[in-house]
């Protein structure tokens, strides 16, 4: 017998990965799944892709919460899903006054925890747990003292916003970078620049709190699932490959106890509930995602929906924890680029 319908809300749905989601909430084999995508942008794929639509404010704009509680209520939304990092306080501070529509969003604290690059290195250090050396600073003047600080011009360094979502703001800050090989031979937009051009750009004093941190080098691997604020209910590793304007495209999941009990105790320390990414790069933890992010899908572990089934409690985190079984190390996953055509 077929589950009743539930519909799911998508915040963000203009995200790379809204595309793979949706397929996979409506492709779950067992019930309808209708869904409301909400973007702060018209053009978001998600007004073609989901049954409704609807322009909200940004994230962090004062009138987000209220805007998503509206059309929760007019739409009658059973769970809503965030994918979007700067979507996820408003939402976690407000998450009680949605019910009953559950909200996959850890609580106020670990949100801001997380999404606070500076606090969540100085958090993981304190868990025992390998981050980036790091200074939280402001304005030019600092940003060169703290990349001398850590090595630079001998090692290269990084900074980004201390608050900041995928790789916005982020630049290398390489003393041996190329200036005429990026001009002449590779793509607008290259991540490396030389600490004096990256001082040009900067106020000497003052402007946004920066992250300078060692430069993580390396492979890239992340841990994705579902948590319970304690523990990893369900999840497994995988590569992070093949990068696309700042975006990964290619994905092994991986059969790794070690970096499932290293997820284990980040989720513990930062009390994440529901959704969550941990990204490394090289043995260094660079990232921690409170929220859903790219997923490798299998035909019998569908994560997306899985959680939303939690959430609705229709599975306990014991059957969720026994799927496990089924993850299959190995399975790939490729990104690639399409398009949809419509007339006015």
């Amino acid at each position: 017998m077929s589950l009743r319908p539930v519909t799911v809300l998508l915040s963000a749905s203009g995200a790379p990965g809204t595309a793979a989601l949706a397929r996979a909430l409506r492709e779950n084999g067992e019930r309808e799944v209708r869904l409301v995508g909400t973007d702060m942008s018209e053009r978001a794929v998600g007004r073609h892709l989901c049954d409704s639509f609807h322009v909200v404010p940004p994230g962090g704009d004062g009138g987000f919460a209220d805007a998503m509680l509206e059309l929760v209520r007019r739409e009658e939304v059973d769970v809503v899903l965030p994918q979007s990092s700067f979507d996820l306080e408003g939402l976690a501070e407000r998450r009680d006054d949605f019910a009953p529509a559950r909200v996959l969003v850890s609580g106020p604290d670990t949100v801001r925890a997380s999404n606070d690059k500076a606090h969540c290195y100085a958090e993981l250090h304190r868990l025992g747990v390998p981050a980036p050396r790091f200074e939280r600073v402001r304005g030019g003047a600092a940003v060169a003292r703290a990349a001398r600080t850590l090595g630079y011009p001998d090692r290269p360094v990084c900074f980004k916003p201390v608050v900041s979502s995928w790789s916005r703001g982020f630049r290398v800050l390489d003393a041996s970078v190329d200036r005429a090989h990026q001009l002449l031979h590779e793509r607008p937009g290259s991540v490396s620049m030389r600490l004096d051009e990256a001082l040009e750009l900067l106020p000497n004093e003052g402007g946004p709190d920066l992250l300078v941190m060692e430069l993580a080098q390396g492979g890239e691997r992340t841990i994705d699932g579902v948590a319970d604020g304690r523990r990893v209910v369900l999840g497994h590793p995988k590569t992070r490959e093949a990068m696309r304007a700042g975006l990964a495209m290619y994905f092994v999941t991986l059969d790794d106890p070690g970096l499932m009990e290293l997820a284990n105790r980040i989720v513990a320390g930062f009390a994440i509930e529901h959704f969550f990414n941990i990204q490394l790069v090289g043995d260094l933890v660079i990232e921690i995602n409170p929220r859903i992010s790219t997923v490798v899908y299998q035909e019998d572990l569908n994560l997306p929906y899985l959680g939303v089934k939690r959430a609705l409690g229709e599975i306990s985190d014991d059957e969720l924890a026994a799927l496990a079984a089924r993850v299959r190390p190995g399975r790939t996953a490729l990104r690639f680029f399409d398009q949809l055509e419509w007339d006015p």
